[in-house]
């Protein structure tokens, strides 16, 4: 039988946004618990260096989210990783989380779990994340200056992406599977007027390759089926993002792509649960973000708290 644990605030993932809301939620209440199906430190441990978070000009990914690991150890927030989640119940009062070893019970809930790019599920694709492949021009263009990339994808983010991408490469190839983009009108004809752009039409990624980092491409063209080689440093796939909430669909307001909707204090359609980072629909993905995003949240989850003890008794 697994132990029951009762909590203020349940705080579901560990990575930057769970961990900035057990920083904040902890420093008011303390009894606070971190909930991750894996270690901690979410998406930005698999970057090799981050550039663009204030006060660190270049950080490893790993570093930074070290740290933020050890500023929650310093609040005494409860940490649980590596918890193989069964269930949750977010309607329920208190709301309880379920995992092979734990049931943890809460007053309120912050669901930091993230989101996770859409793969393209090629050779390579893994064995070169951060040696070639990534998922965020933001976060790494600016180290393949003067080098040659390719961007995946046919919709805004993809076109928007590579034009980002030509502030510091010298030539970005845009792969797509169809004849035509599907971005807005106003985007692809910003992104045709870009002379270091060049459109790759009707086309697929087979596989990634390269040694210690990414060095060329097998693509294949879909309507002749002819196979060939691109020369590249860099690929950024931009086919999308799946909200890690397996377990929460059903329960919370969904976007049609399935993130969380919240209002602008991280709560969501169910009162005493809040969203915070990538898993809720927002126009920004990054660590910044994703911070501002669980202090939000946690200050709301705790006026919550607060509000049940202050409610008057039947």
């Amino acid at each position: 039988m697994s132990e029951i644990l009762e909590f203020d605030t349940v705080i579901l993932g560990g990575g930057p946004a769970g961990l900035a809301a057990g920083i904040y939620a902890a420093r008011a209440t303390g009894n606070i618990a971190i909930v991750d199906v894996s270690m901690f430190g979410g998406q930005p441990s698999n970057y090799l260096e981050l550039e663009n978070y204030p006060a660190f000009p270049l950080v490893g990914g790993y570093d930074l989210m070290e740290k933020m690991e050890e500023h929650a150890d310093k609040f005494g927030v409860n940490k649980f990783p590596m918890e193989e989640i069964q269930k949750i119940d977010l309607v329920s009062n208190p709301k309880v989380i379920e995992t092979l070893t734990h049931t943890f019970k809460a007053k309120s809930v912050i669901i930091a779990t993230g989101a996770q790019p859409k793969k393209l599920g090629v050779k390579g694709e893994k064995e070169f994340l951060g040696r070639g492949v990534s998922y965020c021009a933001i976060c790494d263009g600016a180290f393949y200056r003067e080098k040659t990339v390719a961007v995946v994808g046919g919709g805004n983010a993809a076109l928007e992406e590579a034009m980002y991408l030509t502030k510091f490469a010298d030539k970005v190839y845009v792969i797509h599977r169809r004849n035509e983009f599907r971005a807005d009108k106003i985007v692809q004809n910003l992104a045709f007027k870009n002379e270091k752009l060049e459109f790759v039409y009707d086309t697929v990624v087979n596989e990634i390759n390269g040694e210690d980092t990414v060095k060329s491409l097998v693509i294949e063209n879909v309507k002749t089926h002819e196979v060939s080689t691109l020369d590249v440093d860099g690929i950024f796939p931009y086919i999308g993002f799946l909200p890690n909430t397996d377990l929460i669909n059903g329960q919370v307001e969904q976007d049609s792509n399935g993130f969380i909707v919240t209002d602008e204090t991280m709560k969501t359609s169910v009162d005493g649960v809040f969203a915070a980072g990538d898993v809720r629909t927002t126009p920004l993905r990054q660590v910044i973000t994703a911070t501002s995003d669980g202090a939000v949240a946690a200050v709301y989850a705790g006026r919550y708290v607060e509000s049940l003890a202050n409610a008057p008794v039947a």
